[in-house]
């Protein structure tokens, strides 16, 4: 519609743009339910849409390899090993021979050389380095040989009857390295420690032996002679 001077008006122009608006709107609508579509080419679309079929093939082994990923740990043990997740039981070997008695304490025995003059601060920073030395050592064994060796045995019943540590002493280097090998050789964790040499000693002193966490009765063979600190 124009005005006097020829110009289209403002409301016809709104009124088209509305109408256009809504016919685009209601024809998408059709469109996306198919109304518009010819009823071969709904058909053809539904069977597209429905699930693939499921390969009868199973991505699980039906061997005894382990996969290379966690447990789905929602499910129980039993569904897990079936489906290779997890070892059977007949898999885990366990040496009765390296049981150790649960009735017996563990304990870590700290040597302490006295010749050196050492304070009792610097004794008792000494004998912390060869306490954690020794936990490190007997805990990296117990991580690779598994929760069932000996070494995670003795650090289970170490930390569960108190952690039980006993300082004693000596009065050379010779005999902090005799002991260690006295140790070692029945099969006893044992390690030195050698001062950094930055305050009251040498350094590169041997300071303390740490012998154990081990089964009291051999650590005693080690150790059992030498006067308390």
């Amino acid at each position: 519609m124009l005005d006097p001077n020829g110009v289209v008006s403002s409301g016809v122009v709104v009124t088209t743009s509305a109408i256009s608006l809504v016919s685009g709107f209601l024809l998408g609508v059709y469109a996306i339910r198919g109304y518009l579509i010819s009823p071969a080419l709904t058909a053809e679309r539904e069977a597209n849409w429905k699930d693939p079929v499921e390969s009868e093939e199973s991505d699980i082994d039906e061997d005894d390899t382990i996969l290379d990923h966690a447990p789905n740990w929602s499910n129980g043990e039993e569904a897990d090993r079936r489906q290779g997740l997890r070892a059977s039981s007949s898999s885990k070997t366990t040496s009765s021979s390296s049981a150790i008695n649960t009735n017996e304490e563990c304990k870590l025995v700290l040597v302490v050389r006295t010749d050196l003059g050492m304070t009792k601060g610097k004794i008792a920073a000494q004998a912390g380095h060869a306490t954690l030395a020794c936990y490190k050592s007997l805990s990296r064994e117990a991580t690779k040989k598994g929760p069932s060796s000996r070494a995670a045995q003795i650090l289970k019943q170490w930390e569960k009857r108190g952690q039980a540590k006993i300082a004693v002493q000596i009065k050379s280097e010779d005999e902090i390295l005799s002991l260690q090998g006295i140790a070692r050789s029945l099969g006893i964790t044992a390690e030195v420690i050698a001062d950094a040499g930055r305050t009251q000693i040498e350094s590169g002193s041997l300071t303390v032996l740490g012998v154990g966490p081990a089964p009291k009765s051999e650590v005693d063979k080690v150790t059992g002679g030498l006067k308390l600190l």
